[in-house]
């Protein structure tokens, strides 16, 4: 049995997040640790709200509130939509927690005994009319590398590039839209990545099990050369800035920077998850008490792969400390609304709380599964959607379970019938099972969740076929023995296509298990031959239909979710 520490890019705490929040990092990590509970394995999934910065600040204020009060809130809101969703979270954890403080003041102060940070005094923004220092991302402007006229201070969106807030062409505030801004100095600690660079390199050399998209981001960092970036910030809401477990002289209105505590966060989550439940968090991130048998898998959007394989690893490595390290780093491309990008803070696109208000949660989890982006960015349109799941969930796994559950209940009194003997049908029937079985097996071993969600959609597409060459319909009155073949194999099927569906769509596979009465079982991988497999129910057993599992999604009611949601971006 081996052990998956598995974490999701932690979703900021300004708002319900959008689907491409979900698709890119939440959801594939929800799929993939239900599928390697389901071979064995011990797993632990970690996340947690990432909750300091100035969005978190201003949407406080926004919202009228104090910014403790609103991140409570939105933290318990989180949690609820994401469970809502399925979202099976050992811990979900807030990185405002004492944990995270306490190991956060702890590596800035393991850094700088190792010559890693230093104070130094530096030229920020200060806006006059917003009486504040803006933090990078708060100062827009144009790129002087690609002439892009919204790129933030930290980062180009249009080009790639790492900016400082100085680099920008007639910058503005983000927050009130001034120009009315001056460079002020301020005192603040600095990472000296730049002394890290070739241990970095060499990390990312020998890291495997990256898709390609993560390693030519970091290669691209680290190509461009890297920079030493301040990890404090003048703000009032965050981690304390300490010496000596004493607010540190001239920092005393400062906190670290959300981009070096978030990270630290999995770790701070998975210590508020022990301290909880008295579980044991360091034989998960402390190579020297066990974690060196654990295989740790990150999965994420590509805008945060570069603080994932050069930043974070940075704090990590550079603390000489033996701290467990990312193994598998899944990398996805954007989820794009019409073409163009969800926004939280625009009000773009549809959110995970008006999806499932829209749908239940499998509606969007197996669409976001199926198209997920990982090769290439995935747009996201209506009918699209409502294609997708007419067709794989209401008329191929939802058209199959009410086929035969119902024919089964009215000819055979709702018991599974004897009587029998396999044949050709059952023999093709076979060797479809076996090929696709381990062919979904390998593609979730792999990370691949769209050749997953093909593969599961053949395989239920091989049901119904099977149904169409046993015709158990047909033989009811001339050949019973034969017609209860074919309901017999069928109802194993329900109960094969409810396992294979429970990483995707859990609620659903619990309904057919339940039809089945078999909602006491747990959800273990298949591993025998189909042909057991397809004959593990036996024959006696009860079972009734259930309510139907999918219901196909109107023209009208695609019609109306334009209407109300808009279509392409302006």
């Amino acid at each position: 049995m081996a052990r998956i520490l598995v974490t999701s890019a932690l979703p900021y705490i300004n708002g319900v997040k959008h689907l491409g929040n979900l698709a890119g990092s939440m959801l594939p990590a929800d799929v993939y640790a239900r599928f390697e509970r389901m071979r064995g394995h011990e797993v632990l999934a970690i996340c947690a709200t990432d909750e300091h910065g100035t969005p978190a600040e201003l949407a406080a204020a926004a919202a009228g509130q104090d910014v403790k009060t609103y991140c409570d809130e939105q933290h318990e809101i989180q949690k609820d939509i994401g469970e809502r969703f399925g979202l099976s979270w050992d811990y979900f954890g807030r990185t405002s927690s004492p944990q995270n403080a306490e190991l956060t003041q702890h590596f800035a102060e393991v850094l700088e005994e190792k010559g890693l940070i230093e104070e130094v005094v530096e030229k920020q923004i200060y806006s006059i009319d917003d009486a504040r220092f803006l933090p990078d991302r708060y100062v827009q402007g144009t790129c002087p590398n690609c002439g892009y006229e919204k790129a933030r201070g930290d980062q180009c969106d249009s080009c790639g590039r790492l900016l400082d807030p100085t680099d920008l062409i007639d910058p503005y505030s983000a927050v009130s839209g001034s120009r009315n801004l001056e460079v002020r100095d301020t005192r603040h600690l600095r990472l000296l990545q730049t002394k890290m660079e070739d241990r970095l390199r060499a990390w990312v050399d020998a890291a495997s099990g990256w898709p390609s998209l993560a390693k030519s981001i970091a290669y691209k960092w680290l190509d461009e050369g890297l920079r030493d970036r301040t990890i404090t910030r003048d703000l009032s809401w965050g981690v304390p800035v300490v010496k000596n477990g004493k607010p540190r002289e001239g920092f005393e209105d400062k906190v670290f920077y959300v981009w070096f505590d978030a990270p630290i966060g999995y770790i701070g989550a998975t210590v508020e998850w022990a301290d909880l439940t008295g579980g044991d968090w360091q034989r998960w991130w402390r190579t020297d008490q066990g974690a060196d048998d654990v295989t740790y898998v990150q999965f994420m959007g590509k805008d945060n792969v570069a603080f994932h394989t050069v930043s974070f690893p940075a704090t990590i490595l550079g603390s000489d400390e033996p701290w467990k390290t990312v193994d598998r780093l899944k990398a996805f491309n954007w989820l794009t609304w019409y073409g163009g990008k969800f926004s939280t803070s625009e009000k773009r696109g549809v959110f995970m709380d008006q999806a499932i208000a829209l749908l239940p949660a499998d509606y969007w989890r197996w669409y976001l599964t199926a198209g997920a982006p990982e090769g290439a960015d995935a747009q996201f349109t209506w009918e699209h959607f409502q294609g997708v799941v007419n067709k794989d969930l209401a008329d191929v796994l939802g058209n199959f379970v009410n086929r035969i559950l119902r024919f089964g209940a009215s000819r055979f009194e709702g018991e599974i019938p004897a009587g029998g003997t396999p044949g050709e049908a059952e023999r093709w029937l076979y060797a479809e099972v076996d090929q696709r079985l381990e062919a979904i097996a390998k593609h979730y071993e792999a990370m691949e969740f769209r050749k997953a969600a093909a593969e599961t959609r053949a395989l239920w597409a091989a049901g119904n076929e099977y149904l169409t060459r046993a015709e158990p319909w047909t033989h009811f009155k001339t050949d019973r023995e034969r017609a209860a073949l074919g309901v017999r194999t069928g109802v194993n099927l329900c109960r094969l296509f409810a396992l294979i569906a429970h990483p995707v769509i859990p609620f659903t596979a619990d309904k057919i298990m339940n039809a089945l009465g078999l909602s006491h079982e747990g959800y273990d991988w298949p591993r025998a031959s189909a042909e057991e497999i397809l004959t593990a129910l036996p024959p006696g057993r009860p079972f009734s239909p259930p309510e139907v599992l999918f219901a196909k999604i109107e023209d009208e009611q695609v019609a109306e979710w334009r209407e109300r949601f808009g279509g392409a971006v302006d």
